[in-house]
Order: structure tokens, then sequence, then C-alpha cells
């Protein structure tokens, strides 16, 4: 079985950092893609970080870059996001998702729509 798990929200200052991790079993990161989505109350679901460990790749949202950081522990098969300088836009429920990788494929997307496993959800405020 493929399972998402994630951990690691709270309530936290603006300014504040946080880190999430996405625990996944059933399978390991080398020949998958792992994103991280958030989705806000009353908005779409948005790409926030993706990561393909085997082809060396990360990507980030503008909204995001330079405050937040994806990073894998193989050991673990967890992958973290890593969030600094938090702003209230942050707030939100954050998702952990996998999709199948491709050999001739070294990069990652933000769209969710090729995403098909999803994990639960860990909640995130950013509040003074």
């Amino acid at each position: 079985q493929l399972q998402l798990v994630e951990s690691g929200g709270g309530l936290v200052q603006p300014g504040g950092s946080l880190r999430l991790s996405c625990a996944a079993s059933g399978f390991t990161l080398d020949y998958y893609l792992i994103g991280w989505f958030r989705q806000a109350p009353g908005k779409e679901r948005e790409g926030v970080s993706c990561i393909n460990k085997s082809g060396g790749s990360t990507n980030y949202a503008d909204s995001v870059k330079g405050r937040f950081t994806i990073s894998t522990d193989n050991a673990k098969n967890t992958v973290y996001l890593q969030m600094n300088s938090l702003k209230p836009e942050d707030t939100a429920v954050y998702y952990c998702a996998a999709m199948y990788g491709s050999r001739w494929f070294n990069g990652c997307g933000l769209q969710t729509t090729p995403y098909r496993y999803w994990g639960q959800g860990t909640q995130v405020t950013v509040s003074s």
C-alpha cells in the first residue's frame, strides 16, 4: 500500500518558522515525485513546492521562494518542508502528494492534477 502522512503543523507568529514532515510508506522516494500543496479558506488548492529526488530537481511557487525549502531524508523515507519568515497569507491546510516518476522527466511541477496520492493534510496558522 502507498500512504502519505503529514505532521508538524501548528500555530506560529508572523516571521516564525515551522517544519512540516511527510512520511511515505509503501514506496520509496527515489522514483516518485513529491509535492507540497496548500489550501486556504475560500481559495483553490495551490502548489507550494516539489522535489524529484531521482532527477535532482526542486521547484517552488513564487510566493514562497526564498522562504521555504523542501528536502528529503532517505533513511526515514520522509520529505520535509522548512518554512521560514512565515506570513499570515501562508495560513492554510498543507498537503503532501506523490506521483509516479518518469525516466525521461527529471523535474517536477506544481499542478495538482498529476499527483494521484495525497495525505490527510496538516493545519498551519500564522497569526499574531
